[in-house]
């Protein structure tokens, strides 16, 4: 696995690692919400509020979170802004404000596969380069260390696998 050393200079963190299971099954994980809170490595995603895969750009599919410097439980959207199986999959986090209405905060979560071996290689890419600057006020960036990405991941490799972790 390997760790972009530049992270906090580019506004993004991103890690990579070797997984032993081709791109479509790969991509077959990261499409399907119902996956997500296992594969996260932060411990804030829960339960889909949506059904079903995602499958194309502009799809917006709900996820239940929890963060408790946010009040603890909340709700997610998040529109798919890259769709090309099984090379590349991003989406864009919207949140609800103070006021009830929702817009995006600016970071964007994406995975980039490329076949390596007998498996594929993962890129996984946290963006925040968009965030404006009364989030960067109130919110560190990144809000959580690297070691978050690659818990992801190691979550993704043993999902895929069907391995334990």
């Amino acid at each position: 696995m390997t760790t972009d050393a530049n992270a906090e200079q580019t506004d993004q963190l991103a890690v990579r690692r070797t997984i032993a299971a081709s791109p479509q099954t790969v991509f077959g994980v990261l499409a399907d919400p119902a996956q997500h809170a296992a594969i996260d490595g932060t411990g804030w995603v829960r339960d889909p509020r949506s059904s079903g895969p995602i499958t194309a750009v502009g799809d917006v599919f709900e996820m239940d979170m929890f963060h408790p410097n946010v009040g603890g439980d909340y709700v997610m959207r998040n529109e798919v802004v890259a769709f090309d199986p099984p090379s590349a999959i991003a989406w864009l986090p919207i949140g609800q404000g103070p006021d009830g209405q929702w817009a995006p905060g600016g970071w964007q979560w994406r995975y980039d596969l490329a076949p390596s071996g007998d498996g594929t290689q993962v890129t996984l890419t946290y963006d925040w380069s968009d965030v404006p600057q009364f989030l960067r006020d109130n919110i560190p960036f990144p809000p959580f260390p690297v070691s978050h990405l690659e818990n992801s991941l190691a979550n993704l490799d043993a999902l895929a696998t069907g391995s334990k972790r």
